[in-house]
């Protein structure tokens, strides 16, 4: 599938008749508590897949939509997840595509994303869900409100997935929130933790599990994870980019420290070491520069979001990065060359 940017149309950014409208006829109501809810999971690769199952472990009809037959068919296998033949018909929406170019993991590239959005806008009922859990540059909530002219509830719910850790920080984990209107924010709050009355930035503590413990009609049926709401869309966008940048400049850190201790002939494990029996310090431990699929990525996300300020400080990291990473080249090198010599 080709991803691709339609122009849509711009709309006022206020809220109008029609949104009044939805919000007083919006499939979320105090009575049916989502219990009759179809969820649409797009997106079913590393983030994608675990949600799915723990959306339909918490009760839901969960169905599937991947670009990769073979990740829907794992979906399928692994979690019992549906495949979706179109994008009609469902009540909420969970976006998990991948926001970077496809044949370069450290270039933010949102057009996939936008082309499923177009999908959405074409096939949705009024009043559904649609919740962006991707990572998204500052602004794109907003957008994707008005490509889907303003039908539809948008709110953001970045992830905080971390696979090496997921019984700590997996699914259900504390995580923000924005919605990009006030009523976008409560139907949503309903939906992932069954309280839709808060909206003032406190933190919303629901007691869920991995088991589906809301099985039961009877009972009001939501996603049970915690979440810290805030007042402005935008803010739950930055949040993610933030926190990942905020992990870059560790990292920066570590290595910068470690180029200094090799000019100056010191050990540096040795110096972290003393450094770090501080009570409030933790230098981190430099390896092969700072990779991955959201680190890079997001600082670079970070940096664009901002058209007049850029951070000195996270430029200066990606300097860094790139000398640390052109002395380990330095080293592997000459070790590669007296290697083939000797054979």
């Amino acid at each position: 599938m080709q991803s691709t940017w339609i122009k849509g149309q711009i709309f006022s950014d206020t809220i109008t008749n029609s949104i009044l409208a939805i919000k007083e006829s919006s499939i979320i109501t105090a009575s049916n508590n989502f219990r009759n809810s179809r969820v649409l999971i797009i997106g079913l690769g590393q983030l994608g897949l675990p949600i799915a199952k723990y959306v339909k472990e918490r009760g839901f009809d969960v169905y599937g939509y991947d670009i990769e037959r073979k990740a829907i068919e794992r979906a399928e296998k692994i979690a019992s997840i549906k495949r979706a033949d179109s994008f009609s018909d469902f009540d909420i929406y969970i976006i998990c595509v991948s926001t970077h170019k496809p044949n370069d993991i450290f270039t933010p590239q949102i057009d996939g994303l936008l082309y499923i959005v177009e999908e959405i806008s074409r096939k949705a009922k009024n009043g559904a869900i649609v919740s962006i859990e991707s990572t998204i540059p500052r602004g794109t909530s907003k957008k994707v409100f008005e490509m889907l002219n303003h039908r539809l509830h948008v709110v953001h719910v970045p992830h905080r997935w971390y696979a090496l850790e997921e019984m700590e920080h997996g699914v259900n984990q504390l995580r923000v929130i924005g919605g990009v209107h006030d009523c976008c924010l409560r139907v949503a709050l309903q939906f992932y933790t069954g309280d839709g009355n808060n909206n003032s930035g406190s933190e919303i503590n629901i007691n869920g599990n991995n088991n589906s413990s809301n099985n039961n009609d009877n009972e009001i049926r939501n996603l049970g994870i915690p979440l810290h709401p805030v007042s402005d869309i935008e803010i739950a966008e930055i949040t993610k980019i933030a926190e990942n940048a905020h992990r870059y400049l560790q990292i920066a850190f570590a290595e910068d420290l470690y180029l200094y201790c090799k000019t100056n002939n010191l050990s540096f494990s040795e110096l972290r070491e003393a450094i770090n029996t501080k009570w409030n310090v933790n230098i981190l431990e430099p390896r092969d520069g700072i990779g991955g699929h959201c680190l890079p990525k997001d600082t670079r996300m970070f940096l664009q979001s901002s058209k007049s300020i850029k951070s000195k400080i996270l430029t200066a990291a990606l300097e860094v990065d790139q000398d640390y990473r052109r002395h380990r080249q330095s080293r592997v090198e000459p070790e590669i060359l007296c290697n083939d010599m000797v054979k």
